[in-house]
């Protein structure tokens, strides 16, 4: 296994897989009947989020007795984890499924590893990552960012979710602990959906998309005019500190999302 794999492409019916383990393992391109779903460039695609999403409150953390300071990769706050910007290997792959993995290491204050799954067919993506400790254990989250694009060539895109909260949001970009009726958009907001994450983006006369999990928060983000993020975490935003989800030895964590899409 190497850090330095190049890019391992899956392909199922007409559907194509790019995925870059070099950057952070994440998912570069994604085609149904040759048309791309996801905004292009080195932010975009779709990345894996760990050991934590979304903000980190000041980029402290407790884990017991200590705290610890991350980063602060979205002044003033640390954001969307590490494993995004450093190297993974690639484990195996196959025609239609792959899997990588990656170390946690500074500036994570705690050994551990993360493993991601990508399991393709004609008409879905299933997306499943873990976190492991290798000795102390650790506050953790995992989730995905997908960027879809917002138009595939005819009209915009709409979503379509039904939350049973949303957090509120203050100021400062985090939850305030406060749980209130969902808000119509545009949004930077996370969701709690306690039956499992379900949206779905719908691209009217072309194509529908439908994000689910077992995980039960998910923040949707469409301030930007070229996409629409559904990211399926395991906690919310700061989670770290509120609702911390401890993984030990003989307990890991582990998220999984499925895509699945259908023509109109």
């Amino acid at each position: 296994m190497s850090s330095s794999e190049e890019n391992v492409r899956l392909a199922a019916s007409d559907v194509e897989l790019t995925v870059d383990p070099r950057h952070g393992c994440r998912i570069g391109s994604l085609t149904v009947g040759g048309v791309e779903l996801l905004r292009q460039g080195e932010r975009y695609g779709s990345f894996p989020m760990a050991p934590w999403c979304g903000r980190v409150e000041n980029g402290r953390f407790r884990n017991g007795a200590e705290t610890r300071q991350l980063p602060l990769n979205a002044a003033p706050h640390a954001i969307h984890g590490t494993v995004r910007d450093i190297p993974w290997r690639t484990a195996r792959t196959g025609p239609a499924e792959a899997a990588f993995t990656c170390d946690l290491a500074e500036p994570w204050p705690y050994p551990g590893r993360v493993t991601q799954l990508f399991e393709l067919t004609g008409d879905s993506l299933t997306l499943t990552m873990g976190v492991e400790a290798f000795g102390e254990s650790f506050p953790a989250q995992a989730g995905w960012h997908p960027w879809f694009l917002r138009n595939l060539g005819g009209e915009d895109a709409r979503i379509d979710f039904r939350p049973e909260w949303q957090e509120e949001r203050g100021e400062d970009h985090l939850p305030t602990g406060r749980r209130i009726p969902p808000r119509p958009g545009p949004w930077d907001d996370c969701f709690g959906m306690p039956d499992g994450v379900e949206a779905t983006i719908t691209w009217p006369g072309q194509l529908e998309l439908t994000v689910t999990s077992r995980a039960e928060w998910v923040v949707i983000y469409d301030e930007q005019p070229g996409a629409i993020c559904v990211e399926p975490q395991s906690g919310p935003p700061n989670g770290l500190n509120t609702h911390p989800r401890l993984v030990t030895q003989i307990d890991p964590l582990e998220v999984s999302t499925t895509w699945t899409w259908r023509r109109l």
